[in-house]
Order: structure tokens, then sequence, then C-alpha cells
């Protein structure tokens, strides 16, 4: 039996690994237009970020996949498949799907900045998948460029060797043509038999109003046509595929996929629900006999509810979150109800930056008028009579009689500053509850930190502090260690006496009283005034902890008193006093999708 023939031992399949903002789509673009995909009229940087929020925000949110034509110094023709990753650190579990369609990756390293916390992390990443890794050492244009010094910390922190490391300039294109080369000698060929039964992992969706679900795949072995039944190993759902073919960045169709191929299947899926991200797809005649092993199951640590501005809109928010898991496998939701906002889903997400894109995708790709609740985290809450269960929802938290204990979940939190910004980074730790269990000088000019701390804390502005105070220099990485004990109180918002059920959070007992007089402050700002005075109280159980007051807009009624006894002007006043406090008594008070809005934000925007 021959091997995947002679176009399996053309290919290459590769990733862009780097750390956030190292320049992975810049290089993207260089390796497209030297592979002459697109022509310089058409041309527009992050070619691959197909999303308006992706460029205007200037960050990789999904992984994309392009074939690249190459004509090697050997004279051959050669099909580059180029997968492009996310760098923030919410978006890893898109970082893993795509190192599982290839057999090699460029690990990128900015000449300016060095070796950061996730170079490390999708470096290990690579190398559980056995993937072979480049070092590329990028932005060597640039004046503060330290290519000795990167090289030192390749070495040092990476473990590779820093000779094999290549001098680009992806902005310039310094050194893209040496890049191609080192990706054909050094990424292994795929391996594969297109002779044997078809084994393809589907590594990505997207769905297609008018053709449906288009499915990505990688093909491992065997081949897929047109015409060709299929079934995905899962479910058991068959299927005929209508068309295939590969990514440049449309899609162009070809005649088949063969082993170590990767590309798309169009099947007229229209059932959103039969396609599973990390599913293996296999001939429907002769079936492979054993699955792919897929990806790690994603585990979700933020969690909010959605729900529809106009109650008649859940039909449409339903289809809008299918659709969008499709595209996004990482999003976890189920069926939720609130007594203020009606019915909704609640979600899980892998970190704040995951749960913005989320909101912003329903309100641009879907149309779809929005309400987020306060993100929480998964506590864990011990009961009285030795129950145990797991909370997310402050809306499910027992009576506090009944609890016994609480404990939240910590992260190892991994810092990587200037020795400039130490202090301040060290304060801004200390304050968020951190608890300091390392500090390791990586060289004279950079420290790594290594902190346990609460997965609350990091929820709301941590990120966003540790680049203002490093001015951008300091890297963050983290991972779950566990559940530790903490002190845990319900904070409910009442408004005119009544309690809103979307604003209720559960908070660490400490924070309470700033987390609600924040709150409150938001809230008078938000809330339009009414003919009546209205309370915004927050409370722990019966407890009164803030207050502030959105005050009456007043009718002058003396306006029509000129001279007179002040008797009559004070019987006025008295008579609308009266039916101030009548009108409160009955009065409700309208709240604006703004005021939710404005309770997430931590600081003045």
């Amino acid at each position: 039996m021959t091997s995947a023939g002679e176009n399996a031992v053309l290919i290459r399949n590769f990733c862009i690994i780097a750390h956030i903002d190292h320049g992975k789509s810049t290089l993207a673009d260089r390796l497209i237009q030297k592979g002459r995909l697109v022509d310089d009229r058409n041309f527009q940087d992050q070619i691959l970020d197909s999303m308006d929020i992706e460029r205007e925000r200037g960050i990789t949110i999904k992984s994309q996949a392009v074939s690249i034509p190459y004509s090697g110094a050997d004279g051959k023709i050669y099909q580059l498949n180029l997968v492009d990753t996310p760098g923030h650190v919410d978006f890893s579990y898109e970082v893993s799907r795509a190192i599982s369609s290839c057999e090699g990756a460029l690990l990128l390293v900015d000449a300016a900045q060095g070796v950061q916390a996730q170079t490390l992390s999708n470096m290990y990443l690579a190398l559980e998948h056995n993937l072979e890794i480049i070092p590329v050492i990028n932005k060597i244009d640039m004046l503060a460029a330290d290519i000795p010094g990167t090289k030192a910390q390749i070495k040092k922190d990476l473990g590779l060797d820093p000779e094999e490391a290549l001098l680009i300039s992806a902005r310039q294109g310094t050194g893209v043509d040496e890049l191609f080369e080192a990706i054909i000698k050094k990424i292994p060929p795929p391996s594969g038999l297109s002779a044997s039964p078809l084994q393809a992992l589907i590594f990505d969706c997207h769905y297609d109003p008018y053709r449906g679900v288009i499915v990505h795949l990688r093909i491992f072995e065997g081949r897929i046509k047109k015409g060709m039944g299929i079934r995905f190993m899962s479910n058991g759902v068959e299927y005929e595929v209508e068309s295939a073919g590969v990514f440049k960045l449309t899609l162009v169709e070809t005649e088949e996929l063969s082993a170590g191929s990767v590309g798309y299947i169009i099947a007229g899926i229209k059932t959103v629900g039969d396609v599973r991200v990390g599913d293996t797809v296999t001939g429907s005649e002769i079936p492979c006999e054993t699955p792919l092993p897929g990806f790690r199951e994603v585990k979700p640590v933020v969690f909010s509810s959605i729900y529809p501005v106009d109650s008649n809109d859940y039909e449409e928010l339903k289809t809008s979150l299918e659709k969008l898991k499709l595209n996004d496998a990482s999003l976890v939701y189920e069926k939720d109800s609130s007594v203020a906002l009606g019915f909704g889903f609640r979600c899980g997400f892998l970190g704040l930056l995951h749960l913005e894109v989320i909101q912003e995708r329903l309100e641009r790709e879907f149309n779809q008028s929005v309400i987020f609740t306060a993100p929480s985290v998964k506590y864990k809450v011990f009961l009285q009579h030795k129950g145990e269960m797991m909370v997310d929802n402050p809306m499910d938290y027992p009576d506090e009689g009944q609890v016994e204990r609480a404990e939240e979940p910590y992260i190892r939190a991994e810092v990587i500053t200037p020795a400039a910004y130490l202090g301040n980074i060290m304060s801004l730790c200390l304050e968020k509850r951190g608890i300091q269990t390392g500090m390791n000088y990586l060289d004279e000019k950079r420290v790594e930190l290594i902190y346990d701390m609460p997965l609350s804390e990091v929820l709301f502005d941590f990120y966003d502090r540790l680049k203002s105070t490093s001015r951008g220099y300091a890297s963050f990485d983290y991972e779950i260690t566990g559940y530790k004990p903490t002190e845990l109180v319900k904070l409910d918002i009442l408004l005119n006496g009544r309690q809103v059920d979307a604003l209720s959070q559960l908070v660490f007992k400490d924070r309470a009283q700033a987390r609600a007089r924040m709150i409150c402050e938001r809230l008078v700002d938000e809330i339009p005034r009414q003919q009546f005075k209205i309370p915004i109280q927050g409370a722990i159980g019966s407890q009164i902890i803030a207050r502030e007051t959105v005050n009456p807009l007043r009718k002058d009624v003396l306006a029509k008193c000129y001279g007179g006894d002040i008797t009559r002007k004070r019987k006025l006043l008295e008579k609308q006093k009266e039916g101030k406090k009548r009108m409160r008594m009955v009065g409700d008070v309208e709240l604006p999708q703004s005021a939710f809005l404005a309770v997430l934000k931590t600081k003045e925007e």
C-alpha cells in the first residue's frame, strides 16, 4: 500500500502561536502576499481576521485556515496549510484546536518584548501534541529590538536552540523567504494513507444561510469527495457530500481532499445540532474503527445570563446561540429565567474578554438586542445538613442559615514584568487578595511573579489595570488550581423597595459594602428621574449596607401663587407631598438596558 501519495509529501500543515500582539496576523498577511492569494489592490491588513470586532480591537479571536501555494527552491510546488491563532489567554481553546490539525508550529517571539507568559503556555500546548517547533524572532526592524537578549531568553526560558531561531520583520517582509524554506525542510509532511477508510477531525464550523453548516476538516486517513456518503461518529448521523474544497481566503472547490489535507465540506446540513467540533467524520460505507481523540473538554470559568431586551425575541436568541456555538465551541449555555427580565440563557465563558466578544457578535452578526447580568464564577457551597452544591447563579444561593461554609476557585497567576514596574504590580496583586508563592528574576530586566489568587478578583478590571500599571509590558497567564475557603455573601440590589434579581451578585464579604456602594452610585446616573423619590439600596439579607436616592422631578405648584398668605403656599406644598407619597406606593421604576451595562463596568470609561 502506498503512502498518502505524491501530494501528501508536498503538503505542510502548520500554525502560528505567540503571545498577544507579537505579530501573528501581520506574519500571516506576508505569507499570503508571498503566495499571491490576493493582489495588492485587494489586500488589506489582518486579512484573515474576518470579523469587524477583530479589526477594531487589533486582536485575533477565531482561528482561521488558509492554503498557500509555494514554489520551493527545489522546483516543486508545495501546499502550505496555515492556521492563524489567537494570543489572548481567553482563547487558548481556539489555539488547542488549531494545534491538533497541524504537524508544526512557528513560535513567534517579539524582539522588543521577549518571551512572555502566553509564549510559554502555547509552546507547552504544542509540545503536548508533538509538534515540530520553529522559533521565530519578529520585529527585528524596531529600534527597541534586542536580538541577543531575545535569543538568550529562547534558550533559557523555552529550552530551544537560539541558533535555529529565524530573524524576520513581518511588517517589512524581511526574512519571509527563508521562513518558507524552513517550513518545508523542518516541518514533517503529514502521515496517513489515502487508501485507508476515511478518518477526519472537525476542527471548526460556520453557518451559511443558503448552504447550511460548512464543516472545517483535517483529513488524517482516506479521502473525501463529492457524492460520497459520510457519518459523524459521535451521533451516527449520515449525509452525502455536496462539495469539498480548500481555503484560499474564499472557499475554493476541489475534486477531492486526500490524507494530510486541510479543507471544508458542504453536505446540506441544516440541523445545527448534528455537527460537533472535535467529532470524527468517516465514510458511511466503509467506516474507520476508532474515532480520533478530539479535544479536551472545555471548562468555562465565568458565568453570566443573557436575556433578550424584548421577551418576544427569545426564540430568535436561541437560534442565534446555536449558530454561534457552531463557530465557537467553547461557548456553553442552558435555559434560565428571571423575574425582572423573563426567559433567557445561563452561559459559561472562558474569560471576561470572551464574554464581551460573544455579546458583540450577538449584536452585530445576529442583530440581537441583549442584556448580560453581572459575571460570576462557580462557587462550592457546603450546607448545614452536610450536602454540597455548585453555585454560579446568585439566584440559586441558599439562605445564610443553611450555609455552613463556601469555597471559591483559585488560580495560579503568572505575571512576567520588567523590574521597573515590580512594586506597582505587587500592590495590585495584594489588593486582589493574591498570595505570592514565587518570584524569579529571568534576567537583569525581567521578573516572573507567581501568585495564588481568587479567580473572581481577576474577572473585572485586573487585566486592564495590569496593562496600564506596566505601560503594556507585563504579561499575564493563569491556570485553575482548585478551591479554597472564602467568606461569601449574596448582595441584593433593591429598587424602590423591590429586589431586582438580575442585579444580585455573590461577593467576598469584606468587599460587599464597596461593591454595593459602587453599584448604587452607577444606578443613580442611569435611572431616569420620576415624579417621586426612588431609593436604591444594597442589602445583605435584611441589612442595608449602601443607599443612594434618585431625586424626584418637582412641579412648581407655587407658580400660580402671587403674593397671599404663607399658609396658602404651605397648604399647596403639603398637598403635593401627600400626592408624591401615594405615587411612590404604586410607582413602578423602569430600569433601562444601560443600567445593567453600567454595573458591569468597574471604572469610568
